[in-house]
């Protein structure tokens, strides 16, 4: 927790620095900052994880499915942002929480990558499909139960706010000068893309999300048990 607080309190502190004083060189440059900021969350979100105990099934699960991540995303990374990627990402964050919805997404942006293509945008990719994955879990403690056209919708959400995030990186990264002209424009440019990122998002969330949710539901109570009669043999 302490630790949390102290990386808020530093992104807060860069932010504030590179706003009253963008004549210090790299502080001022709005790219060097927001890639920094992104470059500190996934770092302190990967050595979270990193000291977590997990057993060797949950390991091979968050595999499996970051895995699946990344093979889905592959052949649809020329389709106009039509991928399933986002809404593996976001049904493991329901089941598992927002540490491993977190971890598929980031992963599965990254092994992709690999077969597609790497740069500054890929930190920005892990970034928001990990959040995606997270806020997975945030809907699950608003509803009991799962709720299909709830997860769907806020799937399709997030398809634009994916599209939003990564446009603000786009603007601060190739577009001179940085003003409200431009920065309209680049938003306007992108609405095709985040549409059908949306609604790509929400075919795979009502196709595919009591499957995804009920498979992944069985493994986690799988998990609890084997994880009580361990417990209890010790």
């Amino acid at each position: 927790m302490v630790k949390n607080i102290l990386m808020a309190l530093l992104i807060a502190i860069l932010l504030l620095v590179s706003l009253f004083y963008p004549e210090i060189p790299f502080i001022g440059n709005w790219a060097f900052m927001s890639f920094a900021v992104v470059i500190l969350i996934l770092g302190a979100m990967f050595c979270e994880l990193e000291k977590r105990e997990v057993n060797a099934k949950e390991i091979a699960l968050i595999s499996t499915v970051a895995t699946l991540g990344a093979v889905c995303r592959i052949p649809f990374i020329s389709l106009m942002s039509l991928q399933p990627t986002i809404f593996i990402a976001m049904i493991t964050g329901y089941v598992f929480g927002y540490r491993k919805g977190f971890l598929v997404g980031a992963v599965s942006v990254m092994v992709s990558s690999f077969f597609a293509s790497h740069g500054s945008w890929t930190p920005w990719q892990m970034f928001c499909v990990g959040l995606a994955g997270g806020s997975g879990d945030l809907l699950r403690r608003l509803h009991k139960e799962f709720h299909l056209i709830s997860f769907a919708v806020f799937c399709c959400f997030w398809g634009y706010l994916y599209g939003w995030i990564m446009t603000y990186w786009y603007w601060v990264t190739f577009v001179f000068p940085l003003d409200l002209q431009s920065f309209i424009k680049c938003y306007l440019s992108a609405i095709a893309y985040d549409t059908t990122r949306a609604v790509g998002n929400l075919f795979f969330a009502l196709v595919f999300g009591k499957t995804f949710y009920s498979i992944l539901t069985r493994f986690k109570k799988k998990l609890h048990v084997e994880f009580y009669i361990t417990e209890v043999k010790e």
